[in-house]
């Protein structure tokens, strides 16, 4: 059965170090940032699965809430947007463990969850916690296993599974989520060889970064990995994920963009094409690129999600584009 598409307009929840709010009040903070997102138009809140801060947000050292704790309380104060984790490293959590904690988010949620799921790829963290850093063959094949595990917690009443590194013996899932084919399932990652079949094998939703000739060239790699399994890629929700800034003057982006761009990696020029940025017209424009390469979800990040005046001209100038 083909679902919707599980996101139009999305707003990534990526950095919580806001200017002048104390760790007492951090949540209360998030909570205004997702109510505005609502109702500018975002139909879909994400946070990041990361335990220390990532170099293309911030420092090290700056606050980061854990994913899905933030994510269930935040299915207790929300109501339209969907909710899901871009996307969860299937080396932090047992994978049946994990189908469990998002059927709760949806029980909670009312039907709203998204489980979003990677291989990982951040070392770092998962050394200073003490977690096992596997290979990359490793990480993706136990990614497989674990999305098999979880659509079955989502759609059978005891299900059994062995694989290599991961398995489980009847677990029950109860309460189970609301919909009978469960929450949909993101595979996050734009790898050719494994990642893009696996979309097509298991996947209701994939993620890509990039501009457009490089989402357009991504999907028809998961069109031809659909093909090759008998699959409609019609069937598979394709979203993009990157920063969006939206101003009404060249001064204005040139001095956000001077902020990003060492973030990423980049200089301030190169990052132009990989975010959405200029004038609303220019973005809308950027939009239609987007689309155009068949793209049918965004999913964005915001320098300063604090500033709840920028969040809601993003909101809905994204959301006016997508409709168009």
């Amino acid at each position: 059965m083909t679902r919707p598409a599980i996101t139009r307009v999305g707003l990534q929840l990526a950095g919580y170090s806001f200017p002048g709010t104390m760790d007492n009040k951090l949540f209360e903070r998030v909570v205004e940032i997702a109510h505005t997102a609502e109702a500018a138009g975002f139909d879909s809140l994400w946070t990041m699965d990361h335990v220390h801060q990532i170099a293309s947000v911030g420092e090290r050292d700056e606050p980061i809430l854990e994913a899905y704790t933030t994510l269930a309380a935040l299915a207790a104060v929300t109501s339209t947007a969907r909710l899901g984790v871009l996307v969860s490293c299937n080396g932090f959590r047992n994978p049946a463990v994990l189908a469990k904690m998002v059927t709760t988010i949806d029980v909670i949620s009312g039907g709203r969850a998204i489980l979003g799921i990677g291989a990982g790829w951040h070392e770092e963290e998962c050394r200073a916690y003490g977690l096992e850093f596997q290979s990359t063959r490793e990480r993706l094949a136990g990614l497989a296993e674990a999305v098999q595990i979880c659509r079955a917690m989502f759609t059978e009443q005891a299900p059994r599974f062995s694989g290599t590194y991961h398995r489980v013996d009847e677990p029950l899932n109860v309460p189970g989520p609301l919909s009978p084919e469960g929450p949909p399932i993101l595979i996050g990652g734009g790898g050719e060889k494994v990642l893009i079949p696996m979309v097509a094998r298991y996947g209701d939703a994939c993620n890509f970064f990039g501009g457009p000739a490089t989402v357009r060239h991504k999907i028809k790699v998961l069109e031809k990995a659909c093909a090759a399994v008998g699959r409609d890629s019609a069937e598979i929700t394709k979203t993009w994920l990157g920063h969006a800034i939206i101003t009404e003057s060249e001064e204005e982006l040139q001095e956000s963009l001077e902020r990003l761009g060492p973030l990423l990696g980049l200089a301030p020029s190169a990052v132009r094409g990989f975010a959405l940025c200029g004038t609303r017209e220019e973005v809308r424009r950027q939009v239609a690129e987007y689309r155009a390469a068949g793209a049918d979800g965004l999913i964005v990040t915001v320098l300063d999600p604090g500033d709840l005046d920028h969040l809601r001209l993003v909101g809905t100038t994204l959301r006016e584009a997508m409709d168009e």
